[in-house]
């Protein structure tokens, strides 16, 4: 099993990209094929001293999607870029998954186009892994859409908790729609028709979700529109750094303070570790025929190798097998309803 890396994605491209590949090779033994310019790829490699030569592998793409290109007109012009011989690697079969760091439009334009969509699924959808006093909450879709319609939403609902599985170990997801309320009657009419859908489904569906929820980790899984989604994906970034940021003004400011500080330095750096988003690597793109991890645009060594092994992981459990047969039975059900 080997994974495709986008290895010229990311603003710390490539030297994190072959730096994570080759630390997801050593400490975990997942096989990585760095996608790009070979030259510059050899070169990064040349500067360290040992690496499992046999996990890693290079594939030639002369050409890079820049974060200033649009979406959809590169992936289709640019057919030997990084970003598209990677999706290419695993629909020929060569490679198990595909990661990349680059333009988030445009991994999601070349894993549509390249690997298309599971039969049955109508729209994707990105699924971010938040953290929570109990561990992480799967929100979806966190971007990939705009609008959806309910079917679409149960969709989500089923695909998270497959990935919820498969990926995070969690045997018995909770799964619950984001709404203004708790109430069966709250929501808009997305969410009140929507909600219907979940009660008649096989999920765990535990009701609406309210915007507390998310945090205190009372769902395993929450299920929202694409647009609220990546809203509230902004904004609990932007606040992670608020707090930290006016943490460390205070600290700074008194003595005693930072005495304190010294004290409890091991518990701050664990509590800042579990909002690191390369803790988690990537986000998956849910609902494409193929593994396809979605990273942060600063993605780090740290972060490009825990992307890999999260996408090794999905791939080994089959995850899109599984996302495929539930598919199947959820449209056997319509057809006999």
């Amino acid at each position: 099993m080997r994974i495709a890396v986008d290895a010229m994605g990311g603003d710390h491209a490539p030297k994190a990209a072959v730096l994570g590949a080759v630390l997801a090779a050593k400490e975990k033994q997942v096989a990585s094929i760095l996608v790009g310019k070979s030259e510059v790829l050899n070169q990064e490699l040349s500067q360290l001293e040992d690496y499992p030569r046999d996990l890693i592998t290079i594939k030639e793409a002369r050409e890079v999607v820049e974060m200033c290109d649009q979406p959809a007109v590169a992936v289709r012009k640019k057919r030997d870029s990084s970003i598209v011989v990677a999706n290419t690697l695993v629909k020929d079969g060569e490679a198990a998954a595909v990661i990349s760091a680059g333009s988030t439009g445009a991994a999601m334009t070349a894993s549509l186009f390249v690997l298309g969509r599971i039969r049955g699924i109508a729209r994707p959808a990105i699924a971010i892994p938040l953290p929570t006093p109990n561990g992480v909450t799967v929100l979806l879709d966190a971007g990939a859409n705009a609008e959806n319609d309910p079917r679409d939403l149960l969709q989500f609902g089923i695909m998270g908790s497959i990935y919820a599985k498969a990926v995070l170990g969690i045997a018995a997801p909770k799964i619950g729609l984001l709404s203004n309320g708790e109430e069966e009657t709250k929501g808009n009419k997305l969410v009140l028709e929507t909600h219907q859908l979940f009660k008649e489904s096989n999920l765990d569906f535990i009701g609406n979700a309210e915007g507390i929820d998310l945090p205190m980790g009372r769902c395993d899984v929450v299920v929202c529109d694409g647009f609220t989604g990546n809203v509230i994906l902004k904004f609990a970034e932007g606040m992670a750094s608020a707090i930290f940021q006016m943490m460390k003004e205070e600290i700074m400011g008194s003595a005693v303070a930072k005495m304190g500080a010294l004290l409890i330095k091991p518990s701050l750096q664990r509590l800042k570790n579990r909002f690191d988003y390369s803790e988690y690597g990537g986000a998956p793109l849910l609902g494409v025929n193929g593994v396809s991890m979605i990273s942060h645009g600063r993605s780090d060594a740290k972060a490009f190798k825990n992307a890999i092994i999260a996408a090794a992981n999905a791939a080994k459990q089959d995850m899109i097998g599984k996302i495929r047969t539930a598919v199947e039975e959820l449209n056997q059900e319509e057809d006999n309803a």
